[in-house]
């Protein structure tokens, strides 16, 4: 199995409302800010930023207070402090906004959509496209709903919902950071959406529109990969760990947290707890966010940017991006490409044990890139 010059398809897909600038922070994915859209995205695939606004995880502290954070004018209610109509209505919106995914009606969900998101609709539209296959097979009911509500513009919003206090999160309750907030009503609601074949989370951002909640953003991501959900990742991440293969044991935490999260900007109980056992298991040479780790093949040091999981099909791979002078050069890319593949299996043998191949992306200072997909099989 090879593959060269382009990137991969991945599993998911999510597109977001003008309204919201998410910001990913990387205090667990430390290295996500510069492991962008086009990472190891495919071309033109579904990794949409609409007018190029980004996402942020920002984890809380373990300390934390309650429900609401008045200084800033910002307040939050999980679903058992809502009354009955605000409840029944967000959850009768969601459901109703993913039976409309579900048969691919987009017109229909456009017309229920908040209209700065719905005057470019084109995110959407993709993001239901391209998982029409699992949303048409699945059934879909509503696990969590959140109301959200910020009295006055702020350049940051943080939301603790329900009880996160000394001894950290309850079951149901959750933290939400975002940036650039208008005044105003908003929701989020969560959707599992289970298959014989699948399982993924469809997570819907409301904004409260006259008295009616508005699609204002749609994230749609995988809950399960090959029939293994979040905690047999973290099962297998704790067997790395005892074998001392901490590589292995962070890089399958990682994989157990974005099972785990249904959004990127919500911080919940699990989500929380796999960051805090994954940090025992950090490696020095994983890249931290903003910055690169060395990996030296022969006399040529090359600078990687990120190192993480990639789930494609039915095949877990290790996808790695690094720095190189010249992407155009096809073939200098493509040879570059291999040595940093053959290097990282020689340096961590392990990592054959717990991946099924690696894609090595070189990127230029002109954010040209060239990718290269082998099976581990096959790296010599």
């Amino acid at each position: 199995m090879a593959r060269t010059g382009g990137t991969r398809k991945t599993p998911y897909s999510h597109s977001f409302a003008g309204i919201l600038q998410f910001f990913w922070q990387a205090r667990f994915l430390a290295f996500w800010d510069s492991v962008q859209a086009e990472h190891f995205a495919p071309q033109g695939a579904n990794m949409r930023w609409i007018w190029g606004h980004r996402l942020r995880l920002l984890l809380p502290p373990a300390i934390l207070v309650l429900a609401t954070w008045p200084a800033s004018a910002q307040t939050c209610q999980i679903s058992t402090d809502m009354d009955d109509a605000t409840r029944a209505g967000i959850t009768a919106a969601a459901q109703h906004d993913f039976d409309l995914a579900a048969k691919g009606d987009t017109a229909s969900l456009r017309s229920v959509t908040a209209p700065n998101l719905a005057a470019d609709f084109s995110g959407i539209e993709g993001a239901i496209k391209d998982n029409h296959a699992v949303l048409a097979d699945a059934k879909g009911s509503v696990s969590s709903v959140f109301a959200l509500e910020l009295d006055t513009a702020t350049p940051h919003a943080e939301f603790y919902c329900g009880v996160c206090g000394k001894n950290g999160k309850t079951a149901n309750s959750a933290v939400f950071q975002l940036d650039s907030l208008q005044p105003g009503k908003y929701a989020v609601a969560v959707v599992d959406a289970v298959s014989p074949k699948s399982r993924y989370s469809f997570a819907v951002i409301f904004q409260k529109v006259g008295n009616d909640w508005k699609l204002a953003g749609l994230y749609i991501r995988p809950a399960a990969f090959g029939g293994h959900d979040s905690e047999w990742f973290a099962a297998r991440a704790r067997e790395y760990k005892a074998k001392g293969q901490l590589h292995n044991a962070w890089l399958y935490f990682y994989e157990a947290w974005n099972l785990a999260s249904p959004l990127t900007f919500m911080t919940t109980r699990t989500t929380e707890t796999i960051y805090n056992e994954s940090q025992s298991s950090l490696p020095a040479d994983i890249p931290p966010g903003g910055k690169t780790a060395d990996l030296v093949v022969g006399t040529t040091p090359y600078k990687l940017t990120a190192l993480i999981p990639d789930t494609v099909g039915q095949d877990l791979d290790l996808a790695v991006k690094y720095q190189i002078a010249d992407a155009s050069n096809a073939n200098a890319a493509y040879q570059a490409n291999m040595a940093v593949m053959k290097a990282l299996i020689t340096k961590y043998p392990e990592l054959k044990d717990a991946f099924t191949g690696i894609v090595a992306r070189a990127v230029d200072p002109s954010g040209r890139d060239y990718g290269t997909l082998l099976a581990m099989k096959d790296i010599k």
